[in-house]
């Protein structure tokens, strides 16, 4: 592989939030609508359809978002507090069809990233104090005998099978947390819902994480990506069918009384938080897998990033790291346009 820089096209737009709709010309009238949940605001816009339909599918998706944002919980009464209740006491258990796909994925993220995404780490997340909507958290670190003590039971979704009985695991060790993949497949399951009801322009956007489809009357969604330091990166350019997700350790962390800051994205095999990678911003067709990357991405670090977008065929990254670097690939830097004079650490997909 080789890495060069590139000088990517300054942006003339202005922009005055993180992650915005941008107009323009030729955009066709746009419902919106938006709803809390899953600790975030979520907006829905829905060009080109009447409003009767639109508020149909408005409805149709606060409740599908409030019955996941319930049965997926990581710390308040859920399926999911059942389901890792059930596994730390050696216990099968019954879920539903919806529940049985998220682990399925889980498993097959987890076995694609090597690792770097693991939903099965909850109870170190815990340990952390991450099981919270409060951040930013002000307090000690975590015992290192403590996560030391958890890392070395290898808690994976591996561990996780369907018997006759329902779903177990043989590692009582196993705590999921959806937290890097819940909104991917949320938003996958958004996307086909409003095809079933003949939506066919819309964008869903999870406080920052989205999934488009058609275009916004003559044009193509654009959104702003959210520079980690501070104001925007840039502007890009979504096409129907794809979803983009970010990962970043900037606004979720740990702050102690010395003001070191722990980030809430962990290392599966450390235990700790990742700390070279501030963001990363995936763009996919499977909302999932985009979810899940991003976080891999973080976890992989700037020696393994491209070696991992490489092995998961992922066309579009951008990273951000903690000195305001930029690295991205080269189809990514096809289609954003960097505000300022901003240069980017390009990744070749020649070997």
């Amino acid at each position: 592989m080789q890495l060069r820089p590139v000088k990517t096209p300054v942006l003339a737009a202005v922009f005055v939030a993180a992650l915005l709709l941008l107009a323009g010309c030729g955009r066709s009238t746009v419902h919106e609508a938006e709803f809390y949940v899953f600790g975030t605001m979520v907006q829905v816009s829905i060009a080109g359809a009447s409003e009767e339909l639109s508020n149909q599918a408005f409805a149709l998706l606060q409740g599908r978002f409030q019955k996941m944002h319930r049965d997926w919980h990581a710390w308040e009464p859920s399926q999911l507090t059942a389901i890792n209740a059930a596994f730390a006491a050696g216990k099968p258990i019954k879920v539903d069809a919806e529940m049985l796909e998220l682990i399925r994925l889980s498993q097959q993220a987890e076995k694609q990233t090597g690792g770097r995404f693991n939903p099965a780490i909850g109870e170190l997340i815990g340990l952390w104090g991450f099981h919270t909507s409060n951040f930013p958290m002000h307090g000690p670190v975590p015992n290192g005998e403590q996560l030391a003590t958890l890392v070395a039971r290898h808690p994976s979704t591996s561990d996780i099978e369907l018997t006759p009985d329902g779903l177990y695991s043989r590692n009582a060790a196993v705590q999921l947390d959806f937290g890097g993949i819940a909104k991917g497949f949320t938003l996958d399951i958004a996307g086909a819902e409003l095809r079933r009801l003949g939506v066919q322009n819309a964008i869903v956007n999870a406080g920052g994480d989205l999934r488009a489809d058609g275009t916004q009357g003559s044009r193509p969604w654009r959104i702003a990506i959210k520079n980690p330091l501070g104001g925007v990166l840039g502007a890009l350019e979504i096409r129907a069918d794809e979803s983009v997700f970010t990962s970043g350790n900037y606004e979720r962390y740990l702050e102690t009384a010395n003001n070191e800051r722990y980030a809430h994205i962990i290392e599966p095999a450390t235990g700790r938080p990742a700390r070279e990678v501030m963001s990363a911003t995936v763009v996919g067709k499977d909302g999932w897998l985009a979810d899940a990357a991003a976080t891999a991405f973080v976890v992989a670090g700037l020696s393994a990033w491209s070696d991992l977008a490489h092995a998961l065929d992922i066309k579009m990254v951008l990273l951000t790291d903690a000195s305001g670097q930029i690295y991205a690939t080269p189809e990514m830097l096809e289609r954003v346009e960097l505000t300022g004079d901003r240069q980017a650490i390009v990744l070749s997909h020649e070997k």
